[in-house]
């Protein structure tokens, strides 16, 4: 029998991670985008021998040559949907379509699997967790959704040949990535909430968003753990209705165990006081982190190093700087209703809020009686503002809009006074004036600091 033939749809972070996995594993490889390839991963598939199309799907290139010694394999990138064309075409051809997890995954063991998904906190959690069982000592690695895809992780240790039992891979994992798994089983997996995000994906129906997260546990066993939030009203919802559970150790996490800037957990106290994690939303990611850290036997006393130590990643609550009285934070990555509002609940001083951008079908309603007592005036960072100054205007808070970072930036500093807190959490996605949330974030930070060095 021939060798198997493997398609990579998709030639970013997670399909040329994929691809370079696949061609060690010694299948047969070539890789397929829609939109032309980054010279970045250009340069790495050539390098590496694979073959690839750009600017298009072509469908009997992804096939390849099929006859009899010939097995077709799709791996998908998480960013191409269900019902994109080329994938209806390739299942029409009886071709099975995984996702990077998966395929990473079977190449992964006999490591363990640390998993976190949710629809806010995930990159928090995911980090914090690493950074726990790193200074913990432990033998982990951070990957997925954020950082280095799996498959380009499992890729690099078995060229190294150092695949053993104390490795643990900490993944990042979205509805996207668990919406394409079919064997994969994490040690521990953890589903920190799930609220209203892209709907769109999902028929504007919640509970098709919720069955996708809870994916992350249908593989797992006996001597597996899942975490849930216990006051997560959609979780609790879906565990109401979906009985049929294996004999998975399940874990409630409750915010009860949050006291006075305490975690309490498994009759231990963990310190967060004189920590970088701002927030009730940020209390319950550490939570989360710490129930895993213990369960993967890390010792107490170095996860409270670990929680003093440890700094969120950018356009996360970033405090950017203080200057002339006035505090600015970037919270570029709050792209969704209930991320915006754990933001401006975790600020006790005044807010000048900027937010907008590309709406995904937002309901405002849940912060105006939070943008009523503490937001002192709002700018609108967006193309089209609309739905914003209309759930907002009602309440004769000053506003504005702009169209650039600096523009933002220099009129919230003229709306603030001295002990405001201006925060940057769009409630939106980025697309409509920036790359993404992190060159909004970016060019938020570069202005604050313009702004702020000039001023001084």
């Amino acid at each position: 029998m021939g060798r198997q033939h493997i398609s990579i749809l998709g030639a970013g972070e997670s399909g040329t991670g994929a691809a370079l996995l696949a061609r060690h594993m010694g299948f047969e490889v070539r890789v397929s985008d829609e939109y032309d390839i980054k010279p970045a991963f250009r340069k790495r598939l050539e390098e590496a021998g694979i073959p690839y199309e750009s600017g298009g799907h072509t469908l009997p290139w992804i096939l390849g040559r099929r006859n009899i010694d010939w097995v077709g394999l799709a791996v998908k990138s998480p960013g191409i949907p269900q019902d994109a064309p080329v994938v209806k075409a390739l299942r029409a051809q009886n071709v099975p379509i995984i996702g990077e997890i998966e395929f990473a995954y079977r190449f992964a063991r006999p490591c363990k699997i640390v998993a976190i998904t949710g629809t806010n906190g995930k990159t928090t959690t995911t980090t914090l967790t690493h950074h726990l069982l790193h200074i913990a000592g432990l033998n982990a690695y951070l990957a997925g959704n954020v950082g280095n895809s799996f498959a380009e992780l499992v890729w690099k240790h078995h060229v190294e040949g150092n695949l053993d039992r104390s490795r643990i891979f900490v993944l990042e994992v979205s509805s996207f990535q668990l919406e394409d798994i079919a064997r994969f089983k994490p040690n521990v997996a953890a589903l920190l909430n799930i609220t209203p995000d892209h709907l769109d994906r999902y028929g504007y129906d919640i509970r098709r968003y919720a069955a996708a997260k809870f994916r992350i546990r249908e593989n797992q066993g006996p001597r597996d753990v899942f975490l849930y939030n216990a006051a997560d009203p959609v979780s609790v919802d879906y565990l109401t209705r979906h009985s049929n559970w294996r004999a998975t150790k399940v874990k409630a996490i409750h915010p009860r165990d949050i006291v006075d800037g305490h975690l309490r957990v498994s009759r231990r106290m963990f310190d967060l006081r004189d920590t970088r994690l701002i927030g009730p939303h940020n209390a319950m990611n550490a939570l989360f982190a710490v129930h895993i850290a213990l369960i993967m036997k890390a010792d107490p006393a170095k996860i409270q190093e670990g929680l003093y130590t440890y700094l969120p990643p950018a356009h996360r609550m970033e405090l950017v700087t203080r200057a002339n009285g006035i505090t600015w934070i970037n919270d570029s990555k709050a792209t969704n209703v209930d991320a915006a509002q754990y933001a401006i609940s975790a600020i006790q001083s005044p807010v000048i809020w900027i937010a907008g951008g590309t709406d995904k079908g937002n309901d405002y309603t849940a912060l105006i009686p939070l943008v009523r007592d503490k937001v002192r005036a709002l700018v609108l960072l967006g193309a089209d503002n609309s739905k914003l100054r209309q759930a907002f205007q009602p309440l004769g808070k000053p506003i504005e809009e702009v169209r650039t970072a600096e523009q933002a930036v220099a009129v919230a500093a003229r709306l603030s006074q001295p002990g405001d807190t201006v925060l940057l959490s769009p409630a939106c996605a980025s697309f409509d004036l920036f790359k993404n949330f992190e060159d909004r974030g970016n060019q938020f930070r570069e202005a604050v600091l313009k702004f702020t060095q000039k001023c001084i």
